[in-house]
């Protein structure tokens, strides 16, 4: 029976959104292709004529993972609202519908340079969308770096939490609750009340 193209394009869609969900929960080393072709409810040999190999799926999947991350964060309509659901148990405990900055962080050093590059694009994005957020002032460079810092704090955070988050997870949840705090002072002193308002119009065009 021939597949429709429709049809070819949802499993296509399936294996991507399997290889992204597990590569976030589970790190790209441990998930082999036989593992997502299961999980995506389809055969062994069908992966071959969606994608060349399991890197070239790494690196799909970690641009939908960002193109998705970003789609959340355009619904959410203030800098401290990011933070707040970023910085949280939640995304903790929940690393494959999580961000893929804090996933893939870890181990993207070690990932062939096309799928690095696909993190640093996302990357880039994402800062962008916090230095959309922060109210008007400032220079571009110093918009830049104010979020690099937000940014590197946010995912530095999430990143020991989860470390510890099994075996100590009081010290798990004071990193978050300590972070939150520090990174929700530095919004309102550097920023004021405009970092919390809902986006300005230019930023939301």
């Amino acid at each position: 029976m021939r597949v429709t193209r429709e049809k070819v394009a949802e499993h296509r869609r399936t294996i991507l959104e399997t290889a992204s969900r597990l590569f976030r929960e589970r790190g790209f080393g441990d998930v082999g292709v036989a593992e997502i072709m299961q999980a995506s409810g389809l055969t062994h040999g069908a992966f071959y004529g969606h994608f060349r190999s399991k890197a070239h799926l790494a690196e799909e999947a970690c641009r939908d993972a960002f193109v998705k991350s970003r789609a959340k964060w355009n619904e959410v309509p203030t800098l401290w609202s990011i933070i707040e659901r970023y910085v949280s148990i939640r995304h903790r405990d929940e690393p494959s519908k999580g961000c893929p900055m804090s996933a893939f962080g870890a181990e993207i050093a070690r990932q062939p340079e096309h799928v690095q590059t696909q993190y640093a694009d996302g990357l880039r994005h994402q800062l962008g969308c916090i230095a959309e957020l922060l109210p008007p002032g400032g220079t571009a460079e110093e918009r830049h770096a104010d979020s690099i810092t937000l940014m590197a704090s946010m995912v530095g955070a999430i990143t020991l939490a989860r470390g510890l988050s099994s075996t100590d997870p009081a010290l798990s949840e004071e990193i978050l609750a300590s972070v939150r705090d520090s990174l929700r002072r530095h919004v309102i002193e550097e920023h004021g009340a405009g970092a919390s308002c809902r986006r300005t119009e230019e930023a939301a065009e």
